[in-house]
């Protein structure tokens, strides 16, 4: 019975410090592993650096083992801690973590040098460790809520936004000549869609007088039409906000749920206890 207890104690304290950041222990552990994440990253960016690659490969392969083998305590410790270890490991998070945590293993199996291509694939899914950091900023739920709410209304933008693409590149097609690069209405499309998100490649340009006006129109739309989305978006989040309350980080060790209200006893998701294992 005493090492029953023992064990749901040690199980208990292992989930507040990981799946907690209102408390000291879960707050160290999160700031921890926000640094090895964005010191990951950096490694994998400097190693795709041929010659600093070649000048600290030494250093940058042992940094990586460590930070590898840090992810892969932290992956262990996620599962033990939850009731169901198999609803983390199927979870988003829980692929996310698998995914860039594998590849340096998996690089041992990858020793020849036939092999190189393959091993170069599979050091880019260590970048999936930038995914990660979703899962420490608050406000990124409240985004995500606010671009549910508003998916209808960015749709219908997004449509009118293609009609008029395909409008202009039509226009452009009859205004313009082959040889000035509207070739076709796919092409000018193309160029539409550039112009009007002011990316402007300068691939295909209008040289005819009234090409060049149309061009100037819409460009000046472009910097209006930007900001639609952002509208709406913002709009759907301050009325998240407004109708927001106070939650915190405890995370349920049943079915994960997580945005608890402060008072909170039991899931809102599942009813298990939030304060056993």
């Amino acid at each position: 019975m005493v090492e029953s207890s023992t064990k749901h104690n040690w199980r208990s304290k292992l989930h507040e410090i990981i799946y907690e950041a209102d408390t000291h222990s879960g707050k160290l552990f999160d700031v921890v592993l926000l640094v090895a994440i964005i010191a990951s990253i950096v490694l994998v960016m400097l190693e795709s650096v041929e010659w600093i690659d070649n000048k600290y490969h030494f250093f940058l392969d042992t940094s990586e083992w460590i930070i590898t083998i840090l992810f892969s305590l932290e992956y262990i410790a996620r599962i033990i801690s939850v009731k169901k270890p198999l609803k983390y490991i199927t979870s988003f998070y829980g692929i996310i973590d698998l995914l860039s945590t594998i590849p340096k293993y998996l690089s041992l199996l990858f020793v020849g040098s036939h092999s190189l291509v393959a091993f170069r694939a599979l050091r880019l899914l260590r970048v999936f460790r930038i995914l990660k950091l979703t899962r420490y900023i608050g406000a990124s739920t409240n985004f995500v809520r606010a671009l549910k709410t508003s998916r209808a209304k960015i749709a219908v933008f997004l449509s009118f936004v293609v009609i008029l693409c395909i409008i202009l590149g039509t226009v452009m097609y009859l205004v313009e000549s082959k040889e000035s690069g509207f070739t076709s209405i796919p092409r000018s499309v193309y160029w539409a869609i550039v112009t009007l998100t002011t990316v402007g490649y300068g691939d295909i340009a209008p040289i005819t007088p009234l090409g060049q006006f149309i061009a100037s129109i819409i460009m000046i739309m472009g910097y209006g039409i930007i900001a639609v989305p952002t509208g709406i978006v913002s709009s759907e989040m301050t009325k998240v906000n407004k109708n927001d309350v106070q939650t915190n980080t405890q995370s349920c060790s049943n079915c994960l749920a997580s945005n608890h209200r402060d008072e909170a006893q039991f899931c809102h998701n599942c009813g298990n206890s939030l304060h056993e294992i």
